[in-house]
């Protein structure tokens, strides 16, 4: 909304000093220090809110220490990340922008989802929630709607530059080049590879000619499988205090350093990675979103105050999985969302396992002490604190190693 005021006065009334709103970085900068802001001091607030209404975490006896003393903790503290997130955007990005109606969208879309999961527990007292075919089903709905807006949108689209090498070895002639195409495509991006571009259509370049545009086939699936897998990975990542929120907010901060580079044509052609036309905007939203995850960690940092319980876990693995995509860095999920992908795989792999010795020796054995992976290091008896601290440095080494992508080809 600012940004559309600003922008009138800068062109209609030359007002000084109005210009410097159309830069991202700036944008981006107030959009982080206001969630930051409204994540410490309304959290607070919103929290005295949640206890007034007796939302409190019901813990199930699982044997770990300390957890008796959660019981009673106030829980959909993913209320205050979503609020600090969405008035920084409202204010600071531009609100047209497709990329950023998509993030508006996941947010408001897994946070209802949540939302109804923590009412249906504590409300309801019903300790398992949501039925998860409910949940399964809202993840593939958002997963459509993200699918089909990125593949058939006219907004989305990344451009196609010639290389400009023989201006430099004959600087005497005039070299004319053609000009920036801006296209649909399916591309995205692989990381390590020398060409690191693959485009789903060619996964149905055997069915002949005009095979490209039958690419929705492969593209929309793909989409609802990730959102569906990595907001069920940060759900089973919120499992310690300022676990979940600390991880998200260093892979959100990498993702921000890839929307910004590939929405900028300059950076993008010197690092010769993919040119994305507009997806810098979503910086503006990234800034937001790490500030709030940041501001929450006030109050979600050992020993809690507040949980963000489902209202937040889903949502922040939904908006991650949309940035990734909308960024064509899809690919590198299972690095720079690594924490993620272990302790979902912790889970799978337990269960599996378990169910595969009861009916092989009749009775189930356990390859952790207690998944997810977190869990494991509790019952081994590491404290929270440092189980926490120790995923917080594997998620920075994971983000650089994603980050150094940019050049590792």
């Amino acid at each position: 909304m600012l940004y559309y005021l600003f922008e009138y006065l800068d062109k209609t009334l030359d007002v000084p000093g109005t210009g410097v709103f159309q830069y991202i970085t700036f944008r981006s900068a107030l959009a982080l220090m206001l969630s930051l802001l409204l994540s410490t001091i309304y959290g607070k607030m919103i929290i005295r809110f949640l206890q007034r209404q007796q939302v409190g975490e019901t813990v199930r006896e699982l044997g770990l220490a300390g957890q008796n003393e959660k019981a009673g903790t106030p829980t959909m503290g993913g209320l205050i990340i979503i609020f600090a997130t969405l008035v920084p955007v409202i204010l600071f990005a531009k609100l047209h922008n497709i990329y950023i109606v998509l993030l508006i969208v996941t947010t408001l879309w897994m946070g209802t989802i949540g939302f109804i999961d923590d009412y249906i527990k504590i409300f309801k007292k019903d300790k398992e929630g949501l039925k998860g075919i409910f949940k399964v089903v809202g993840q593939v709905g958002l997963g459509l709607i993200v699918g089909i807006v990125l593949y058939f949108h006219a907004g989305v689209t990344v451009r196609t530059d010639t290389s400009s090498s023989d201006i430099f070895k004959a600087p005497t002639e005039t070299v004319i080049l053609p000009a920036p195409v801006e296209e649909k495509s399916t591309a995205t991006t692989i990381p390590f590879f020398k060409n690191n571009e693959f485009d789903y259509a060619e996964l149905l370049a055997w069915t002949g000619e005009g095979y490209e545009k039958w690419a929705w086939l492969i593209f929309i699936p793909v989409v609802i499988f990730i959102i569906t897998a990595v907001s069920n990975g940060a759900n089973l990542t919120d499992g310690i205090d300022g676990l979940a929120a600390g991880t998200s907010a260093i892979s959100v901060l990498a993702l921000g350093i890839f929307t910004f580079v590939s929405g900028n044509i300059i950076f993008s052609n010197y690092l010769n990675i993919m040119y994305i036309p507009n997806s810098g905007e979503m910086t503006v939203f990234i800034a937001a979103f790490v500030g709030s995850l940041i501001g929450f960690l006030w109050y979600n940092s050992y020993p809690a105050s507040v949980f963000m319980g489902d209202t937040g876990s889903l949502t922040i693995g939904g908006i991650i999985a949309v940035l990734a995509i909308a960024v064509r860095k899809e690919m590198l999920i299972p690095l720079l969302c690594g924490i993620f992908l272990v302790e979902n795989f912790s889970v799978v792999l337990q269960v599996s396992y378990f169910k595969y010795t009861k009916k092989r020796f009749g009775e189930g054995r356990r390859i952790f002490l207690m998944s997810p992976l977190h869990h494991h290091y509790q019952k081994k008896g590491y404290h929270e604190s440092k189980i926490v601290t120790r995923f917080w440095i594997v998620a920075i080494m994971l983000a650089i190693l994603s980050i150094v992508t940019l050049k590792l080809r």
